[in-house]
C-alpha cells in the first residue's frame, strides 16, 4: 500500500548559529586544529608520500585548505591582504579551472617543497587573516563560504586518514597512523524490516549547511521495500569468499568482474593473513588488527558490494529507501562504521542549479559514472555528516570506509 508519508521535523542545523562571527570563529579554530592534530604525529617523510592517483599527500590536504580560505575569502575579501607565496595557488589548486592553473594531481608526491613546517607556516598565515576577516561583520553569503571552508576541510580531514592508511599499506612494519585509533562495537542486527512506500521527501531543507548536491528538498515515490538494520559484517563476507563469490563471474557487472581479476581481488582492501590456515588480520588507521567477525565489512568496491547483494540475492537500497529508513530510525550502525554504496548512480536532484563562479566546481562536474554512498564512516569527523549527506566515489574505489546494507522489495 502506498501512501502519503510526511517528512519528520528537522532540529535547526548547528550551521545555522554560524552565521554569528563569534561562533564561526571557534568552529573555524576547532576544525583548522583538529587537521594540525591529525597530521602531528607524522614525520616530514610520511607527509610528503603519494600512494597512488587518487590520493593525495598529507602535506597537500593541510596546504590545500588553507588555499581554499585564501582563494575564496581572503583575496577577494579582506582588503589588504598579501598571500603568503604567489606559487602556492599554482601547487595547492585541486580542480578548480576557474581559479587558474595547477600543479598535476598524479604528481603531488613529488613536491618535497615546502616543507611540512613551511605548510604549517602557511596555514599560520592563512589562519591570521582569517581571524581579521571573521572579526569584522559578515554578510550572508561570506559567512556561507566560511561555512563551505570548513566543511571542505572536514572531507580532507577524512581523505588524509584514508590516503595515509592506503600508503602505510604497502610498509612492511604495517606501522599505525593514529596509534590510539578505538573502533565501536557494532550493534549487531541483520533483520531485513518491512517498511511502507508512499511519497516521501529527501535532500536538505534550505536552512541550515548543506553542500549544493543535496539539494533541492523534493519528492520522490518510493515502493514498499524491506531494508536490513544492520550493516554486513565480516562473517558474512568470510561466507561469500567461501563459496567463491570472488570466482562465479554471473555474480558480477562485467566491469567489476574485469576490474576484479585485472587487479586480483580476492578479499577486501587491507586483509591480510600469513598462512592460508592463518586467521584474518585487517590493517587499520591504529596498525594490523585481528579481523573482527561481528564487525561490518568495510574497504569493499561498489562492485563487491553489488556482488555480496546478488549472492545473498538482494539488492543495494536507493538513495530514496536509504534516506526513508534513516529517518524513520530503522537503520542500526548508520554513519558510525562505513560509507554505505547505494543502488543509485550519483546525478543531480531534479532542480538542481550550481553557484556562480568557481565554487560552482565543488559537486556538479563530477555527477557522472559515479556511485552514491549514504552515511559516514569511522574516519568521517564528528558532526560532519547528515542524514542528507550525498558522497560519491567511482565503482571499483575501495580506499575508503565503503560498506553496505542489504535491501530487497516488500
Amino acid at each position: 500500500m502506498l501512501r502519503l508519508v510526511p517528512r519528520p521535523a528537522e532540529a535547526p542545523p548547528p550551521a545555522a548559529a554560524l552565521m554569528e562571527p563569534a561562533g564561526l570563529s571557534d568552529r573555524y579554530a576547532a576544525v583548522r586544529g583538529h587537521t594540525e592534530q591529525l597530521a602531528a604525529p607524522l614525520t616530514e617523510a610520511d607527509q610528503c608520500v603519494q600512494s597512488m592517483p587518487d590520493a593525495s599527500p598529507t602535506k597537500w590536504h593541510r596546504a590545500h585548505t588553507s588555499w581554499f580560505f585564501e582563494t575564496f575569502l581572503l583575496r577577494p575579501h579582506l582588503e589588504g591582504y598579501q598571500p603568503f607565496d604567489p606559487l602556492f595557488a599554482y601547487l595547492f589548486n585541486s580542480y578548480y579551472e576557474q581559479a587558474g592553473p595547477r600543479h598535476a594531481r598524479v604528481h603531488r608526491g613529488l613536491l618535497t617543497r615546502p616543507s611540512a613546517a613551511a605548510v604549517g607556516d602557511y596555514r599560520a598565515h592563512v589562519d591570521a587573516g582569517m581571524a581579521r576577516l571573521l572579526a569584522g561583520g559578515l554578510a550572508p553569503e561570506v559567512a556561507g563560504l566560511v561555512e563551505l571552508g570548513l566543511q571542505h576541510e572536514q572531507q580532507h580531514q577524512e581523505l588524509l586518514i584514508t590516503d595515509l592508511l592506503h600508503a602505510f599499506s604497502f610498509h612492511p612494519m604495517k606501522p599505525a597512523l593514529a596509534p590510539d585509533w578505538q573502533e565501536p562495537p557494532a550493534l549487531g542486527g541483520r533483520m531485513l524490516k518491512p517498511l511502507e512506500g508512499g511519497i516521501t521527501r529527501i535532500g536538505a531543507l534550505e536552512t541550515g549547511f548543506a553542500f549544493d548536491n543535496e539539494r533541492p528538498c523534493h519528492d520522490v515515490l518510493v515502493a514498499p521495500f524491506r531494508i536490513a538494520d544492520g550493516l554486513v559484517t565480516n562473517a558474512e563476507w568470510l561466507e561469500f569468499i567461501a563459496d567463491g563469490g570472488y570466482r562465479q563471474p554471473l555474480l558480477w557487472m562485467s566491469e567489476g568482474w574485469g576490474a576484479a581479476q585485472a587487479a586480483g581481488w580476492q578479499t577486501p582492501e587491507y586483509w591480510q593473513r600469513e598462512a592460508d590456515d592463518a586467521p584474518w588480520q585487517l590493517f587499520t588507521p591504529g596498525g594490523l588488527k585481528p579481523l573482527d567477525p561481528a564487525a561490518p565489512v568495510r574497504h569493499v568496491s561498489w562492485y563487491e558490494a553489488d556482488a555480496f547483494a546478488r549472492w545473498r540475492g538482494k539488492r543495494l537500497p536507493t538513495e530514496a529507501e536509504w534516506e526513508t529508513a534513516a529517518r524513520r530510525e530503522q537503520l542500526a550502525d548508520a554513519g558510525r562504521f562505513v560509507w554505505e554504496w547505494t543502488g543509485c548512480a550519483y546525478r543531480p536532484y531534479p532542480g538542481f542549479r550550481t553557484a556562480e563562479g568557481a565554487v560552482g566546481e565543488y559537486n556538479g562536474k563530477f555527477m557522472i559514472n559515479t556511485m552514491v554512498l549514504r552515511g559516514g564512516s569511522l574516519a568521517t569527523p564528528p558532526g560532519h555528516a547528515r542524514l542528507t549527506y550525498r558522497n560519491f566515489f567511482h565503482p571499483d574505489k575501495r580506499w575508503q570506509f565503503t560498506g553496505l546494507r542489504l535491501a530487497a522489495e516488500a
